[in-house]
Parts: C-alpha cells; structure tokens; sequence
C-alpha cells in the first residue's frame, strides 16, 4: 500500500470522527432557549399580581345656575343700564349726552360717513358729509357717529371730533378722531 493511501484514509478516519461528533453536539443543543422559555413559565406560574381594587367613583351632584334670572353679561340691556348708570353720576361725560336729542348721523358708524367738501358761509366753516347717497352739512358743536361724537373742528380736508368710549376698565373717556376729505379718483383719459 502507498502511504498515500493510508493517508487519505487517515484523513477520512479523521473527518468522519469529526462530523459524528459534530453531530452528537447539535443532537445535545437542539435548543438553545429552551432553558430559558422552562424559567419563564415557572415564572408565570409562580408569580401572583397584585392589583388594588378601584376606588369607586363620586357621586356628581349637579349644581343648579342661578343666574338665569339676572341679566346677561354682555347684553344691550347690561351696556344701557351701565350708561345710565354712569350718566347718573354728577361728573360723568355722559350726563350731557344721555339727556339730549340725538341727531341724524349719530345713526351712522364713522367708517359710514364720507367727507365730501366744505364751505364757509358767515365766517363760519361747514363740511359736506355722504351717508347713504344722501349729503348732510354740519358745522363745529353738531353730533356725528354712533360714539357720541361732537365736531370741534372743521378744515378744508378734515373733520376733528371728540368721541366718549369706554376704556379696558369700563370708564368713559374722550378720545380724537377725525375724518379726512374723500376725492374722487381722477378717471384716466
């Protein structure tokens, strides 16, 4: 026989011990979580949660709203009777206001009225106001808008007048608005 024969076989010999203790290896190790998942399982088993029982809940007991007699916080009737409320006062801005005749455009917002012109007659300036296609011609001391405005001023391009509105506290106090004169856009020819 050749040696190299005998190595070859030697060499298989060899081998062949290897894989049969290869796979007497995997044969032991056929799962190598098994160990774990039996401690898990003892575990659940053993294990006892311990839950409080829930506190039942209280009992609700509706309240009922009684003011529903009173008036509204933020209605005209609350708003009315404030203002006559502060005209009662004896140094209120108002008292002068609530006690006499309105006058035709204290119907209209300021935003409603246009300036539309201004005259003099007698020394005496005027301004030309539009409201609702209609042309009305005041003079300084004469009621304008919906704040108690009172013209104190009239020039050729402005109308100045002082206002009585109520501040973040609810106090009546006057305020300058003025109104500037509306021209028409030139049309392009």
């Amino acid at each position: 026989m050749s040696t190299r024969t005998a190595d070859s076989r030697t060499g298989l010999r060899l081998l062949a011990g290897a894989a049969a203790l290869g796979l007497l290896a995997l044969a032991g190790c056929s799962d190598p979580h098994e160990e774990l998942r039996a401690w898990m399982e003892e575990q659940r088993r053993t294990a006892r949660p311990h839950v409080s029982p829930l506190v039942p809940p209280r009992r609700f007991d509706p309240e009922p709203y009684r003011a529903v007699t009173q008036v509204e916080p933020f209605s005209v009737q609350k708003l009315q009777g404030l203002l006559k409320q502060e005209s009662r006062q004896p140094n209120s801005l108002l008292a002068a206001e609530m006690n006499r005749r309105r006058e035709p455009l204290e119907a209209y917002p300021l935003d409603a009225l246009a300036m539309v012109g201004s005259v003099t007659r007698g020394g005496q300036p005027y301004a030309l106001l539009k409201a609702d296609s209609l042309i009305y011609q005041v003079k300084v001391g004469d009621h304008m808008g919906q704040n108690y405005g009172r013209i104190t001023r009239i020039t050729e391009t402005e109308i100045a007048l002082r206002e009585l509105v109520p501040d973040t506290l609810g106090e009546i106090v006057e305020r300058t608005s003025t109104l500037t004169l509306q021209e028409r856009a030139q049309e392009k020819r």
